[in-house]
């Protein structure tokens, strides 16, 4: 299978070891495939193991082993479909509450990899109470450590997703958890950890894409900051993660197996308007600038080009039926790939083409703007500003006057939105594609505007808020 440009995978080396990176861009999530050249061993891998069936191969090596740092909350693992299809050894900490037969690992257990690599499990709570890190040897020498979502570049794993009666615990615990492994491992020691980047499992976000714990002792706030202060910043400043969130420790704990990524049924206009009507959810892939110029009535606007997955997952109501409709039939074979990491096994029906396919209608579009736009707009007549970003982020700056509904909260606070012409805007377009396709579906009236909200203020519109 050809990477795309959302699963890139590229290669670091350490002495006689290679690492391979397997990015999720996706979902901000990394998976590893390591080996000496023989044998190999893979960390927190995704559910499309095909992606590290084709790395064995290439590479010319044969995996041993598949650890697991933790029950994940954002992604449903590959890890049991891998150790089945290639007949590693699954290790899944003692402690964790699984429905599968696994190989059970506890804290400072060592297992030999071949002759020349030796990982050493730690036990890192603070992301979870059970989450293990990993170190990995040559010899007896410390070259890596794989930390899924314990230390991160810059930040750590966010503390708050098991709920709120164990928050402060595991905040405390993460803190303890950092300190730990750079008590125990030196300077040079890579750091290979499993979130953080962009995924919403990481409390705070890094540009990095390399370091080691010598880098993180400086520059990492969990181990520049005393207790008091990491928990106090660190709490104040979670939002909200996505509700799919719930479903993925579930299956995760049940052993999910090998997903089925062949194409669903065909669906064809008449088909489509059947499903809208009764309440399903059509989704169209393409971008936001090709939905706004057309697209079949009824439909939703989840494009390939941004955070798709995460978007998705978060505002679909679990179990709804669930159809894709592309350019090509590539595109909903990647659209299918995205879903099945999140537990979106088989769509109901796919369809392609353009919308002039999609409906027995005539397709319907929306205008779109920029900020400019909408300065000019306002001295004319009246419209309502409708902004669709995070809680958070409305707050730290919003245009006077704008009605702030976070697009995860959209579908169910419709009747929230004023009566009137609507202009919808997030940060940079993504998120306002999503909102305006939903409004458009309400038969609402609207303007989707497609800009950088950085342009707002120089745009001549008013900001308030703390960092206007």
């Amino acid at each position: 299978m050809p990477d795309t440009a959302a699963d890139q995978q590229h290669t670091a080396p350490l002495p006689r070891v290679t690492v391979r990176v397997i990015d999720t861009a996706s979902l901000g999530d990394r998976s590893y495939l390591v080996h000496d050249g023989t044998v190999a061993f893979v960390v927190d891998p995704q559910r499309d193991i095909d992606r590290v069936l084709d790395l064995l191969d290439a590479d010319g090596v044969r995996l041993t082993h598949v650890f697991e740092t933790h029950i994940h909350n954002d992604y449903v693992t590959g890890g049991f479909a891998l150790a089945q299809a290639t007949g590693a050894t699954y290790l899944v900490n003692a402690d964790d509450q699984v429905s599968f037969d696994r190989t059970p690992i506890h804290d400072g257990d060592t297992i030999d990899i071949g002759t020349r690599m030796r990982v050493r499990a730690i036990h890192t709570p603070g992301h979870t109470f059970t989450h293990l890190a990993y170190a990995l040897s040559h010899g007896d020498e410390p070259i890596a450590v794989f930390t899924g979502g314990s230390l991160l570049y810059g930040a750590t794993g966010r503390p708050d997703l098991l709920g709120p009666e164990h928050t402060d615990a595991l905040v405390r615990h993460q803190h303890a958890s950092a300190h730990k492994l750079v008590d125990v491992l030196p300077d040079s020691t890579g750091v290979y950890p499993t979130h953080g980047f962009g995924s919403f499992c990481s409390a705070t976000q890094s540009e990095a894409t390399e370091s080691t714990i010598g880098q993180e002792k400086r520059a990492n706030p969990v181990l520049t900051k005393n207790e008091q202060d990491y928990v106090r910043d660190l709490l104040a400043g979670l939002g909200a993660w996505p509700a799919y969130y719930v479903h993925m420790a579930p299956a995760n704990a049940a052993g999910p197996g090998a997903p089925d990524l062949s194409l669903p049924k065909r669906a064809d206009a008449t088909e489509l308007r059947r499903r809208i009507e009764a309440g399903e959810w059509v989704v169209d892939l393409r971008t936001r600038t090709a939905f706004a110029a057309g697209h079949a009535p009824g439909t939703l606007n989840f494009g390939l080009d941004g955070s798709f997955t995460t978007y998705l997952g978060w505002l679909i109501e679990w179990g709804t039926p669930l159809t894709l409709l592309g350019d090509t039939a590539a595109d909903v074979a990647q659209a299918q790939r995205e879903l099945v990491r999140i537990g979106i096994d088989r769509p109901a029906a796919h369809a392609t083409g353009g919308p002039q396919d999609w409906t027995p209608d005539v397709p319907v579009s929306f205008p779109t703007a920029t900020f400019a736009d909408l300065e000019q707009v306002r001295h004319h007549r009246d419209v309502v500003v409708l902004d669709v970003r995070r809680a958070e982020e409305h707050h730290a700056a919003r245009i006077q006057d704008a009605v702030n509904i976070p697009v995860h909260e959209l579908v169910r606070r419709l009747a929230e939105v004023p009566p009137g012409e609507v202009w919808v805007h997030c940060a940079a377009g993504y998120r306002a594609s999503i909102a305006a396709s939903i409004l458009d579906a309400a038969g609402r009236k609207l303007v989707a505007v497609d800009d950088q909200f950085e342009n707002a203020a120089k745009a001549g519109l008013h900001l308030v808020g703390p960092d206007a």
